[in-house]
């Protein structure tokens, strides 16, 4: 036999392999050995550079290597176990020693796998005399085939040539079709367990392995208390994010007696002890282990656990979601080894590409859920706020409202014994007055006026904004109500200078109008009123009034100041003045025009604003007609004189009573004042007075039984009967209630308009 042999030649994949399988099997016959094979490189951190496969056995009796390196690449379709290496086989002892310093300086960056190596050259020795004769006539056996038995007329052997072509195409088409299965399943689902699970399942019956299954890394976990203690053993802190961590969460198996690995989780750092094994998966690096003995014969920790696990072979390809290892597709081999073809690593690499595409639209996916379900428990949320903000708005809304009701009455009362006896001692002064005293009479009765129609115009604005405003709809003359809410301003005007002229396009026949003539009244006041008073010394006023369509038209022009187009917006506003400095020019609260634009509305008209800074306004008002209410009661009816009479004034407030006696006493009427109600319709009945005057408001006493109870007794159902109420009682009242009187007086009131009832009253 010879004592050494080193052959080169080119030779196919598959006479490759029977060449390290015959190394393998003789060394492993021997006792002390080390064998290694080109699994070793993938413990580094990168693949290697060149594709090479090997076969190193040394021991103290025996050495030998088996080394083959691709050759050039070829095109066009050819069967890979027929494949040809650059093969060299040698049992030269410089020519082993040589090629494990290649060896080590491939796997310098994993400390383990180099001490093995290191271990490996130490036991490298000289070798017998003599190749074992065993070896030599297999690998003779392998390198020089024997004849064949039968050829064709052609000479070559009798085996079909188109036999492995159908195999590989066949193969290529199948997993073609799983790669078009996964993908469809991909696009058309958005269920990741479903897809992950069937995908699983049908790689494992294509690849006809004995287990497939996802390694998913959680980094949530950390290492636990085991890998903790045992990695401070070494001296060492890893970082598990660094290096990763996780558990089995998707398996397929072949057969029932293959042990299930589902769920299972490291409780070592077997991972750890193998250095940046993240950043070659990360790179896209597909690892295929043919035998894990020899392999991991370098780290007992993950040796023994793949022994547990019975994973014999395995081939692995990292799942990698948006540029991270979120886990890893692993084939295993459980009770042999097994030589992956290079056609099964590019086929699971193709598929973990797939999934990782699914991965990453699932969560695309559920964080887009989750987005939603955040907006919608937002959007819950705000609404609960915004009706929690209505809810409270509306309780403020109410509690103003019962405020101004009851200040309505409070405010008012005081306010019409100062109005109404001021009125009455400047036109029947009980003794005589100086000047002076008629001013000071004056003052107050014209300054509780001014805090009356601030009152008024708070109150009643708050009324039309809550929706409890109703017109109280009369026939009335346009040209009067134009002259009588004009007059009281010319005296005003000609004190400022300003000219006052009233302009009446109206035909006689096209006089009465019907609304609401009190608030009428109200918006030319409140127009009239801006334009006096935004007018400067020298200018002048118009009020014109005409009839267009059956509506009324009201315009007021003027040569004041003008409004510039900026603050136009803010006319209408509530309590804004367009002169906000503190030492103000002009007077008022702002409400008089929003007021105006309620009442127009409400009417349903219009308003509108023509101005130029420091030429003057024009604003315009248009009022449709009204249908007149049947049950409502005139407010005016002018008289010219006022006839004597019995009034019975049932009034519970001493001050408003005592001011209503001396107007109607000083009108020679005769009045008899009563407190109680409850005993009113006796004296009544006896008395027999031509006009009661009741108020609504008494205290204890129910004003709408009384009413009924007169109009019911034949004694007493032909007696007129004045209501005396304030705006928000009467229009809170019954119908029947306003219905069974003859007339109403709303507080707080003037004397002459006192004097006007009672005198309609006796002539109607």
């Amino acid at each position: 036999m010879p004592t050494s042999l080193t052959l080169r030649r080119n030779l196919p994949l598959a006479t490759f392999e029977r060449l390290r399988l015959v190394l393998r099997s003789y060394a492993e016959r021997l006792g002390r050995v080390q064998i290694l094979s080109q699994d070793i490189l993938a413990t580094v951190a990168v693949a290697p550079q060149t594709s090479k496969r090997f076969m190193l056995v040394i021991s103290p009796e025996f050495s030998g290597l088996v080394l083959g390196i691709e050759g050039e690449e070829r095109t066009g379709w050819q069967d890979p176990l027929n494949e040809v290496l650059k093969v060299e086989i040698t049992f030269d002892i410089d020519s082993i020693s040589g090629f494990i310093g290649q060896l080590k300086e491939e796997v310098k960056a994993n400390p383990l796998a180099l001490a093995q190596i290191e271990e490996a050259r130490k036991m490298l020795q000289p070798s017998d005399s003599k190749i074992p004769g065993e070896i030599y006539l297999e690998l003779m056996e392998i390198l020089v085939p024997s004849e064949p038995s039968s050829t064709t007329e052609t000479g070559f052997p009798c085996v079909s040539v188109c036999q492995p072509v159908e195999e590989a195409l066949g193969q290529q088409l199948e997993q073609e079709r799983l790669l078009n299965q996964v993908t469809s399943q991909i696009r058309q689902s958005l269920e990741l367990p479903e897809i992950l699970s069937t995908a699983v399942e049908q790689v494992r019956r294509f690849l006809q392995v004995d287990r497939l299954l996802i390694y998913q890394f959680d980094f949530s976990q950390g290492l636990g208390t085991k890998a903790v203690q045992n990695s401070n053993r070494n001296g060492r802190k890893w970082d598990d994010k660094e290096n990763g961590w996780g558990r089995i969460t998707y398996e397929s198996r072949l057969a029932e007696n293959i042990p299930s690995v589902l769920n299972l989780s490291e409780e070592d750092v077997c991972f750890i002890r193998i250095p940046n094994f993240r950043k070659k998966y990360c790179k896209g690096f597909t690892q295929a282990i043919e035998d894990t003995k020899i392999a991991y014969s370098f780290s007992p920790c993950f040796l023994d656990f793949m022994d547990r696990v019975q994973a014999r072979a395995k081939l692995i390809a990292p799942i990698i979601v948006a540029d991270e290892l979120w886990g890893l597709l692993i084939a295993h081999q459980c009770f042999e080894p097994r030589r992956w073809q290079e056609k099964e690593q590019v086929f699971l690499k193709q598929i973990a590409e797939h999934l990782a595409v699914a991965i990453n639209q699932a969560q695309l996916y559920a964080e887009l859920q989750q987005q939603k379900q955040t907006l919608e428990e937002r959007v819950i949320e705000r609404t609960q706020e915004l009706y929690d903000a209505l809810i409270a708005a509306q309780a403020a809304s109410r509690t103003k409202s019962e405020f101004l009701s009851t200040m309505s009455h409070e405010l008012r009362t005081p306010l019409t014994c100062v109005i109404g006896m001021s009125s009455t001692l400047l036109r029947w002064s009980f003794g005589q007055l100086n000047q002076k005293q008629r001013s000071y009479l004056q003052t107050i009765h014209d300054s509780g006026e001014h805090l009356l129609n601030l009152i008024n115009d708070i109150l009643d604005l708050s009324q039309v904004e809550a929706g409890k405003t109703v017109l109280n709809i009369t026939e009335f003359s346009l040209s009067q109500l134009a002259v009588s809410v004009a007059q009281p301003f010319k005296e005003k005007a000609q004190s400022f200078e300003v000219e006052l002229e009233v302009e009446l396009r109206i035909e006689r026949e096209q006089d009465l109008f019907k609304a609401d003539q009190r608030r009428v009244k109200q918006i030319v006041y409140n127009l009239l009123s801006n334009a006096v008073k935004f007018t400067p010394a020298g200018g002048k006023v118009i009020l014109r009034v005409w009839l267009e369509n059956n509506a009324a038209i009201f315009q007021v022009e003027d040569t004041g100041i003008g409004i510039p187009e900026s603050q136009r917006p803010l006319l209408f506003q509530k309590f804004q003045q367009l002169d906000t400095s503190y030492h103000r020019k002009y007077g008022g609260t702002g409400l008089g025009l929003a007021l105006t634009k309620q009442l127009i509305e409400l009417h349903g008209g219009w308003i509108e604003v023509e101005s130029i800074v420091d030429i003057g306004s024009t604003f315009t008002v248009c009022l449709p007609s009204q249908t007149i209410n049947t049950n409502t009661i005139p407010l005016d009816v002018p008289v010219e004189h006022f006839p004597h009479g019995l009034i019975i004034l049932i009034q519970g407030d001493e001050e408003t009573a005592t001011m209503l006696c001396d107007i109607l006493t000083t009108a020679d009427y005769q009045v008899v004042w009563m407190i109680e109600g409850s005993t009113a319709l006796e004296q009544i009945e006896f008395l027999q007075p031509t006009t009661i005057i009741i108020d609504t408001a008494l205290p204890g006493l129910d004003s709408y039984e009384i009413i009924q109870n007169l109009r019911q007794n034949p004694a007493t159902e032909k007696i007129k009967i004045l209501l005396l109420t304030d705006l928000e009682n009467l229009q809170n009242s019954a119908e029947d209630f306003v219905a069974n009187a003859d007339d109403y007086l709303t507080k707080p009131f003037q004397p002459q308009e006192v004097l006007y009832k009672m005198a309609a009253l006796s002539i109607s």
